[in-house]
């Protein structure tokens, strides 16, 4: 008689590493969305940055640097949101990597 090793193959679940990685305490990422209003209108939303930062003098530099108007909003589950006009995501990305806020590994860009 032969010897034959087989192996049963096990379902791949592609979004396990995904959860894993989104996991409370795992990685804490900044995310950086873009939501659209009326006609042409939209916003860019600045979330997830650590409770230490001033968001205040953070808002101040970004509103200078790109000549946009902007304001922070406390949300009850997120908590500070920096909103700003106009579509600012990749501005805002790479301010947040310049400043030395964050890594550019643990910024998430999200929208169309």
């Amino acid at each position: 008689m032969v010897d034959l090793e087989i192996q049963v193959p096990t379902p791949f679940d592609p979004f396990a590493e995904a959860r894993e990685s989104d996991a409370p305490g795992a990685k804490e990422y900044v995310h950086i969305r873009i939501q659209q209003r009326n006609g042409k209108k939209s916003l860019t939303t600045v979330q997830g940055l650590k409770k230490e930062f001033s968001y205040e003098k953070i808002l101040k530099d970004l509103k200078k640097e790109f000549c946009c108007n902007g304001t922070v909003v406390q949300d009850k589950e997120l908590g500070k949101i920096i909103q700003l006009q106009g579509d600012q995501r990749k501005n805002v990305s790479h301010f947040l990597v310049q400043a030395g806020l964050v890594r550019k590994d643990q910024i998430k860009i999200h929208g169309f």
